[in-house]
């Protein structure tokens, strides 16, 4: 065999070796810079993340059922049916809501008699077709509250940039299980 084959073939394993682990440190470095974008993006989303209580529905808002995990809530127990979409200007039942967020809606919630407010939400709210519902909730401590399928945003002031940005981080977002 002349020298220069011989040569060749004792080059050929290092370079798989060497290829083979160009490939596997590729793949790795691609898995990092993919979890850490899908990490920054999950831990950017507004609003505190809560457990799911599940997707259990009841027959009517009285019929018992395990307490909620927030005021107000994000998931858990509900009717089978929504709340229009859009202002309202009574208290919507837990229960119902709830069904509202499995649906991909946004609650926004305030405790106050407060017109101007009211009038601020609601030109927020109003903005949306749908999935989007503004009510009082006088049970709240805070002044308003955001809420989603599994998210919680308290507010005591109006900050439109908020409620503008958590309403479209959750808005449209099915949450039935499949």
């Amino acid at each position: 065999m002349a020298r220069h084959e011989q040569t060749q073939r004792r080059g050929r394993p290092r370079r798989r070796r060497w290829t083979k682990g160009a490939a596997v440190a590729a793949v790795v470095v691609i898995a990092v810079v993919v979890g850490y974008f899908a990490y920054r993006a999950q831990a950017d989303l507004p609003g505190q993340k809560l457990p799911s209580q599940g997707n259990v529905h009841v027959q009517t808002a009285s019929e018992p059922h395990e307490p909620y995990n927030s005021t107000p809530p994000t998931s858990g127990p509900h009717l089978p049916y929504i709340a229009p979409w859009g202002v309202h200007t009574k208290p919507i039942v837990d229960e119902l809501q709830v069904h509202n967020l499995e649906d991909g809606g946004v609650m926004v919630q305030y405790n106050c008699d407060c017109p101007e407010l009211v009038e601020k939400l609601a030109g927020v709210v109003r903005r949306y077709d749908r999935y989007v519902v503004l009510a009082p909730y006088p049970t709240m401590k805070s002044r308003i509250a955001l809420t989603a399928w599994t998210r919680l945003e308290t507010l005591d002031d109006f900050d439109a940039a908020r409620i503008e940005r958590f309403i479209k981080a959750y808005r449209g977002i099915d949450h039935h299980p499949r």
